[in-house]
Formats: C-alpha cells, sequence, structure tokens
C-alpha cells in the first residue's frame, strides 16, 4: 500500500464521496489506500475511487491469493445463520474509515424472518456516519449484495436510517482499537 501503480487496463469505479461511477483509463497512476470488504479505495490524481474486488488484476493484485481467502471466509457457512449475516456485514467498509459498518457502530438492527418461500428474509436498518454521504446507498448495497450471497436467503433489505444520530461512542471497542481512539 501507499505505492504507486499503474493500472493494467481500463476500470470502472466509483468516485468517493459523491458515488458516481467513473471510468479509470489504463495507465492511470493510483495509490491503493484500503484494501477492506473486497474493495479497494485508491487515490487519483482525480481524488479517491473504489474499485471492485473483479478487477484487482488490473490493480496487479495476485487472484489466486485472493481466491484463498475468499475460501477461508466461506469457512463460516457451518455457523448459525445470524453470525454468518453479522460476518458478512463486517466485510462491508466505509471507504474512507478503515473500519467495517458493524463496528463503526453503522448498524442499529438485523431481523431475520420467515419469508414466504421457506427461505429467510433480512432486514438491516443501518446509517451513515454523516447524513450527505454519497456513498450511502453503494455502502447499504454493498451490505445487501454480501448478506445476500448467504444459500438460506431469500431477501435482504438494508434500509437507511437517521434516527438516532450516529456519534463516535457507537464505534466498538475493537473498532476503537483500529481507529487509534483506545
Amino acid at each position: 500500500m501507499n505505492e504507486e501503480i499503474s493500472l493494467s487496463r481500463e476500470v470502472e469505479a466509483i468516485q468517493i464521496p459523491s458515488g458516481d461511477s467513473v471510468v479509470l483509463p489504463a495507465g492511470t497512476p493510483v495509490v491503493i489506500t484500503q484494501t477492506l470488504g473486497g474493495t479497494y479505495t485508491v487515490a487519483t490524481s482525480s481524488g479517491l475511487a473504489r474499485i471492485s474486488s473483479q478487477d484487482i488484476d488490473a490493480l496487479g493484485i495476485d487472484v489466486a491469493e485472493n481466491e484463498k481467502k475468499q475460501k477461508e471466509a466461506k469457512a463460516i457457512l457451518d455457523a448459525p445463520l445470524e453470525e454468518q449475516v453479522w460476518h458478512q456485514m463486517k466485510q462491508v467498509y466505509d471507504p474512507e474509515i478503515p473500519v467495517d459498518i458493524v463496528n463503526l457502530g453503522l448498524v442499529y438492527d438485523c431481523a431475520i424472518v420467515e419469508g414466504e418461500d421457506g427461505k429467510k428474509n433480512v432486514e438491516v436498518k443501518m446509517t451513515l456516519t454523516a447524513p450527505g454521504c454519497g456513498m450511502g446507498p453503494v455502502i447499504a448495497a454493498d451490505a445487501q449484495s454480501r448478506i445476500m450471497t448467504i444459500d438460506e436467503i431469500g431477501q435482504a433489505e438494508v434500509e437507511l436510517v437517521w434516527e438516532p444520530a450516529w456519534n463516535q461512542e457507537m464505534i466498538s471497542e475493537e473498532g476503537k482499537m483500529k481507529l487509534g481512539m483506545i
């Protein structure tokens, strides 16, 4: 990290903090600033952008090593369903903060209910560190897609809420340690 690299090919990315889609051309110099939750935050001459895991080869990242990490994550499949859901949400990060949304205290509620089709549905209420964050819908969609990777889940809904207002006291002890707050 913090080493400038050039993209080996064109990639689609999401501009931070606006949430707008952008195309980064091959040869664009970038610096990886964060590699959490399967996405990569990069600094470009135009600001920060988030690149998805499907484009890691353009960053020069070893795809085989990344697949090994994904296999290790699949070991959670034997855990109870609620633990699997929380595990998946812990893989979602605000691209500007190196702490997952659970340990940041952004997830207010997570309910698992029986769906009509016999599958389980997940309903999550979460917030953001700032109401005007353009990445909010992207982060919520990341949480939803992570939850949907669980076989027993039929539907997942992630709702952004603003009450109660988030504050730093909501960060877990683990999150505070990662941020150097304790």
